[in-house]
């Protein structure tokens, strides 16, 4: 079976077939950067992080966009509120969200546009699209004409008396029809702005993405992900308009990551209910967080509780126990084959049983990702396996060290597809002659500011390294450090 993923657009579980052999082009709809993002937010992101690891897995090269939106109504709102410049809050809340989503383990995407920096691109496409009759020109603000398009609304299947319930429109009795949406916005006083052939203003919502994603992806790409709440109006209007200006489907496969949510209500800043994600980490290893957001399949609802997540911090400590009883077998050469001899027949015995379950394992985890990326039935397919290897670790007979190493070995590959066991013996080694002598240095910074009485610096320095998962010990010889275990 070949890796199915449900297309949001058909409603259906589909073959994944790539426009190019061996290579995919995904785009993601990231933050809009008004303030911090939320736990629930990190639900999308990590799930787009995991579609690409597993993508690359299975050995495809892939390029991942995803955009920040740092010029938006909220923006602009919440710099008046904070006495700041929309440029200034957004860049900084920016910054704020890459932080957030590395401590998260999420691997930067190969290109992070802005909005911003694509103002040329947005300018020519509402031209083509004023051009072909798509859009039409009010006191400098540009509208599209939703009737253009005979197939608005395919995305969501929304009848076209429901089309404006959920959309980010304004109220505006200068529109053709309620349900056309602003590419171009005129300026208003103390706005941000830009020159355009028809007047100074800004960007739309939905046309910032249609642009970023073609200019770095091409006019159809492979996978469009997002949360659910985007699927009206957002990605129907980046359909709308780009399929109308290219000719050609925007995007082959929709995926759509569902809501988190929190006392029975979805989560979300409009809601008032929300969990900041750096407050989460600072509480918690990014790992059992990882854990806690994909142990339900992504298009279902996940309840958010302190419950939740002791259970994923106890399930990890006993999958971080099992890797760091096996690691020491890790040097051993791994490929077995099913006539491996060992040195009895009870041990033979054992070897072949573990081994079935090692491929077992390998199976179940394939099958579950094929299957629409169910990142809860692999996790269950890990902890079965290590469930099989406490066993045997346990046992009396003797087990072959091959047999063991195997196990490490497949069980800190899948787990490193999920980012669930990340900082294993490997990636220590690899980086333990840039790691080493840099947390000496800032030892040796934090001592100079203790001796100082610089309190304030010493502390930051070691907060810091604890949200890293890295742990300063003062004793009477001096400071050391050492990674925190889950």
């Amino acid at each position: 079976m070949g890796l199915k993923i449900y297309n949001s657009l058909s409603r259906q579980l589909e073959e994944f077939s790539p426009l190019t052999e061996g290579h995919v082009s995904m785009y993601s709809c990231g933050p809009t950067v008004y303030d911090y993002i939320h736990i629930g937010n990190a639900r999308t992101a990590l799930v787009t992080d995991i579609i690409r690891r597993y993508l690359t897995y299975k050995g495809y090269v892939v390029k991942l966009v995803q955009n920040l939106t740092d010029i938006d109504d909220k923006i602009i709102a919440r710099a008046q509120t904070l006495g700041t410049s929309p440029i200034q809050l957004a860049q900084a809340n920016g910054e704020a969200y890459f932080e957030d989503t590395q401590r998260l383990g999420i691997q930067p995407a190969d290109v992070h546009p802005k909005a911003t920096e694509h103002i040329p691109e947005m300018i020519n496409l509402i031209q083509t699209l004023i051009d072909k009759g798509a859009a039409y020109i009010v006191d400098g603000s540009v509208y599209y004409r939703v009737n253009s398009f005979n197939e608005y609304g395919k995305l969501s299947r929304r009848k076209p008396e429901d089309l404006l319930a959920g959309a980010r429109v304004e109220v505006d009795e200068r529109k053709e029809d309620p349900r056309d949406f602003d590419m171009w916005k005129a300026a208003k006083p103390d706005e941000p702005y830009w020159d355009s052939p028809w007047g100074r203003g800004r960007p739309g919502w939905h046309i910032e993405c249609s642009c970023m994603a073609m200019k770095h992806l091409g006019e159809t790409i492979d996978i469009h992900a997002g949360g659910e709440d985007l699927l009206f109006p957002h990605h129907e209007n980046e359909i709308a308009q780009s399929e109308l200006a290219t000719g050609k489907p925007f995007a082959r496969y929709w995926v759509h990551v569902a809501f988190l949510k929190i006392d029975g209500a979805r989560m979300g800043k409009s809601e008032k209910n929300f969990i900041f994600l750096r407050d989460a980490l600072d509480k918690y290893p990014a790992e059992v967080i990882r854990h806690f957001l994909i142990s339900a399949h992504y298009r279902h609802p996940l309840d958010y509780s302190l419950e939740s997540l002791q259970k994923s911090e106890s399930a990890l400590k006993r999958l971080r126990n099992c890797l760091e009883a096996l690691k020491k077998y890790e040097q051993e050469t791994p490929e077995i084959t099913d006539e491996h001899n060992s040195t009895s027949q009870d041990a033979a015995e054992t070897d072949t049983h573990l081994l079935s379950a090692i491929k077992t394992m390998q199976a179940q985890f394939t099958d579950a990702m094929d299957t629409d990326f169910n990142t809860a039935q692999a996790m269950g397919s890990i902890f079965s396996l290590v469930s099989q290897v406490n066993r045997s670790l346990g046992t009396s007979n003797g087990i072959s060290d091959q047999i063991f190493a195997q196990a490490y070995k497949v069980l800190s590959e899948t787990c490193q597809v999920l980012g669930i066991y990340t900082m294993n013996a490997q990636d220590v080694a690899g980086t333990a002659e840039i790691l080493n002598p840099l947390l000496e240095l800032l030892l040796e910074i934090r001592q100079n500011a203790r001796d100082q009485k610089d309190w304030d610096t010493s502390d930051k320095i070691r907060d810091q390294l604890k949200q890293l998962n890295i742990e300063i010990q003062d004793t009477h010889e001096g400071s050391t450090w050492k990674f925190l275990s889950l």
